[in-house]
């Protein structure tokens, strides 16, 4: 079995970049943070509660302003990626309309670009069961369990086909056994489209299974102070996270996060 191969041309550039929020005292919520992020490379962000980790994500995505440096996406602003809707994200919450059906929560952001009713009705159609969700077009999202409704929350991100996904904790509220699910539904899907996506987790086991690189960082304020690249094969399952190169992967990244806030 072979890593996963990625591209060299950066998708994500952040460069020196800082966040501080006002208020008294200022908070200064990420100090020079600098990353290249590859095409077709699974990036898992990892850190103690407050360390920037979702900061970083929502700056990325021209959802909150940086300080001073510079993010460049796509090889356009973080602004402009979002104006042309370069890609998807993924929040905590699934965020859904309960008033709208599991199929017409996915082709909302479709009609909003102006896609036409029939073909994002089958663009949502497709991205549905490409999450396992086939059939239950007509459902409404309280009918659906925690986990499903991430998943219709995953398939209206991919709808408009984005190259670059960003997902902010979206298994963190689910329980284990749906979380471990879900994971591996997520590697296929990123093994078998090869998007770039950008992950935020609190868990060891979590980034370790899904990345190709984990980004370890400190506590407030947030740097990166180890990058963990993994040579785990890109087909792998649940059951490898009882090997040795498992395990020491892990150990690597529990020892960076301890050093960090130490």
């Amino acid at each position: 079995m072979k890593p996963v191969e990625v591209n060299l041309r950066p998708v994500v550039e952040v460069v020196d970049m800082s966040v501080q929020f006002t208020g008294e005292p200022p908070v200064i919520a990420l100090d020079r943070v600098s990353l290249d992020i590859a095409e077709g490379e699974f990036i898992s962000l990892i850190g103690p509660s407050g360390c920037g980790k979702t900061t970083l994500l929502r700056v990325i995505a021209d959802l909150e302003q940086a300080t001073s440096g510079r993010v460049m996406v796509n090889g356009m602003s973080s602004h402009d990626a979002r104006l042309a809707r370069a890609y998807g994200y993924v929040f905590q919450a699934p965020a859904l309309f309960p008033w709208r059906t599991v199929l017409a929560n996915v082709t909302l952001p479709l009609e909003v670009q102006g896609v036409s009713g029939e073909q994002a009705r089958e663009t949502a159609r497709v991205q549905l069961e490409r999450v396992g969700l086939k059939g239950f077009e007509s459902k409404y999202p309280w009918q659906l369990s925690g986990g499903m409704q991430q998943r219709v929350s995953i398939a209206r991100a991919l709808g408009f086909e984005p190259k670059l996904l960003m997902m902010d904790e979206p298994f963190g509220a689910l329980d284990e056994i749906t979380r471990d699910r879900l994971n591996e539904q997520l590697l296929r899907l990123w093994e078998r489209e090869k998007r770039t996506v950008i992950f935020v987790t609190h868990s060891i086991p979590e980034a370790v299974f899904l990345s190709s690189r984990i980004v370890v960082m400190s506590p407030r304020p947030g740097r990166i102070v180890e990058l963990i690249e993994s040579k785990l094969p890109a087909d792998r399952t649940l059951d490898i996270r009882e090997t040795p190169e498992f395990i020491d992967i892990a150990h690597r990244v529990r020892l960076a996060l301890r050093d960090a806030h130490d």
